[in-house]
């Protein structure tokens, strides 16, 4: 729905910005503004400031009016945003009969799926989940972060789910639960016999499942469709949680999938995330730069995870800024994080997240041919160049260039001084 600006200047003019933030950070005077440490990012020295009309973090870039502020750290969409600061400040929100059905509607898709949760989870505990239980925890999973991030099971046998629910078949294939089989139209449940992994939003709602047969069939993981609640381009998995660990000051760090999420958070990890997908997405690189100024990429050491790495740094160049950058973890050939935590616990991942790199130094090492004759020497110069040369801020861009040539000239035995 989209409100109309009177009403929308009025809200801001009457909801002191210094009110709403001191909820969330403790501000303090600094000459004719207030200052306090970030609540979007760990920090001990204050750089976020609030003004009259708007917030802005020096630190990691966090920036927006009361709005935004309280979408941001209450993980609400812009008109639950609105409608908490409209209740506290005595106005009412100019309603529209569409919009509020399309609400009505996002309500019920969200109350299903918060029902199959219930009963997914109640499986994994039964008899028929056994073989769920038994994968888990032989993958090092304990019984706390089972619990924590609501893994479950997907029922006894097909039509286990629609039958538990009782709902309106319209309604289940709406919110993904359920699909018609093109062949003769017949509503089935999408997700059967499968470990199930919920995806929630930032304020923890779930708003669809990922999940993993124990079968030898492919695929191995499916995520649910798209649905008038869940985007897969704009989702992070584990966000929720991981929102917690990053106000703790815990290192926001993407990883490739659900378990290695989950044994990361196991292992102290606590600000770790997953795409939803086997390629990060613009929207979703823009999300973890609002939670952080360098998130760590920290993907399978496989060839699909090193594509996958350098797809998210060539992603991330014609958008990097100063306070807008990545770093690198790599890992081992055959490692992936939870590997790397099930043979050398916690210890063994924070070696290999202390060694990660700049993203300069990754991709320069990534776009590295084989190879070390002349035309492998010219080919490499040349992808670092055109690397480069995506980098359109004005500041960033000769830096990058910089630090990726003078890497190149100490390879081939001479130092790079140049502009």
């Amino acid at each position: 729905m989209a409100l109309p600006a009177l009403f929308l200047d009025e809200l801001r003019q009457r909801v002191p910005m210094a009110e709403v933030v001191g909820r969330k950070v403790r501000l303090a005077r600094s000459g004719r503004h207030l200052k306090g440490c970030c609540p979007f990012h760990g920090e001990k020295s204050p750089s976020f400031y609030a003004y009259e009309d708007h917030f802005h973090c020096f630190g990691c870039g966090a920036h927006g009016d009361v709005i935004s502020f309280v979408m941001q750290a209450e993980g609400l969409s812009f008109l639950e945003a609105v409608d908490q600061l409209a209740d506290s400040a005595g106005l009412r929100v100019p309603k529209d009969e569409g919009a509020a059905v399309t609400r009505a509607a996002q309500k019920v898709l969200g109350d299903l799926l918060g029902a199959a949760q219930q009963w997914f989870v109640r499986w994994l505990s039964e008899p028929t989940g056994a073989p769920a239980r038994a994968y888990l925890t032989g993958r090092g999973l304990s019984e706390a972060s089972i619990a924590a991030f609501g893994l479950g099971w997907s029922g006894p046998g097909r039509g286990a789910l629609a039958r538990a629910l009782d709902a309106p078949i319209a309604a289940m294939v709406d919110a993904g639960l359920m699909y018609r089989r093109e062949e003769d139209g017949v509503a089935v449940d999408f997700y059967r016999e499968r470990v199930t992994f919920p995806i929630a939003d930032q304020a923890g709602q779930v708003v669809s499942f990922g999940a993993r047969t124990l079968a030898d069939i492919q695929p191995k993981y499916i995520n649910g469709p798209e649905t008038p609640l869940y985007a897969k381009r704009r989702t992070l998995y584990g966000i929720d949680k991981a929102r917690e660990g990053l106000r703790m000051g815990r290192e926001l760090i993407l990883v490739e999938g659900y378990l290695d999420v989950i044994a990361m958070h196991q292992a102290g990890e606590t600000g770790t995330v997953a795409p939803l997908g086997s390629a990060l997405t613009d929207e979703q690189l823009d999300e973890l730069w609002r939670l952080s100024p360098a998130p760590v990429l920290c993907f399978d050491g496989d060839a699909a995870g090193r594509r996958a790495c350098v797809h998210a740094m060539e992603l991330a160049l014609p958008k990097l800024a100063p306070q807008r950058s990545l770093r690198v973890a790599s890992l081992a050939a055959d490692a992936d994080p939870d590997s790397v935590l099930q043979a050398g616990g916690a210890e063994a991942m924070r070696a290999v997240l202390e060694s990660m790199l700049p993203l300069d130094r990754a991709l320069a090492v990534a776009l590295r041919p084989a190879g070390d004759d002349v035309l492998a020497r010219g080919t490499w110069r040349n992808r670092l160049g055109l690397a480069a040369d995506c980098v359109s801020d004005a500041t960033v861009g000769p830096a990058v260039r910089r630090a990726m040539l003078n890497y190149y000239f100490a390879e081939v035995g001479s130092q790079w001084t140049g502009s």
